[in-house]
């Protein structure tokens, strides 16, 4: 079985850094991965917007060295949780980030840039649930 994300995208926000109980840094971020296609000659687009969360060291990394507008390269799995808000069962799904990677913010010049392997400085996450979503 497999359970893989790669993404190349941009943050729509500055990234949420929080810190748990015993001091681990948590970063949330949002980022937006776009396609574009053309139809009887008429071009399309699609955003997509993906919740991704970093832990421990890549987590101060993020807090430190990205903000709204990024691009940013992305390796991870996908992991969905669930918490109750008024009387409801709520879900999530959220890229976990096991890697990242700064990219530079040309547009056309991401493209060529993209990275072909794994980021080299990963940092493993690890699995936390909490009450809600942020």
């Amino acid at each position: 079985m497999l359970n893989k994300v790669q993404l190349i995208g941009f943050l729509g926000a500055d990234p949420d850094v929080r810190y748990t109980q015993e001091q681990e840094a948590v970063a949330r971020v949002r980022v937006a991965t776009s396609e574009t296609w053309k139809k009887n000659g008429e071009k399309h687009e699609r955003t997509e917007w993906h919740n991704v969360v970093f832990f421990g060291k890549l987590a101060e990394i993020v807090g430190e060295h990205l903000k709204k507008g990024s691009l940013v390269y992305v390796e991870g799995h996908l992991q969905t949780r669930s918490w109750e808000k008024d009387g409801e069962t709520r879900y999530t799904t959220e890229v976990i980030a096991e890697g990242m990677k700064m990219l530079p913010s040309g547009k056309a010049k991401a493209d060529s840039d993209a990275p072909r392997s794994t980021p080299r400085n990963q940092t493993k996450a690890k699995q936390t649930h909490d009450d809600g979503p942020f």
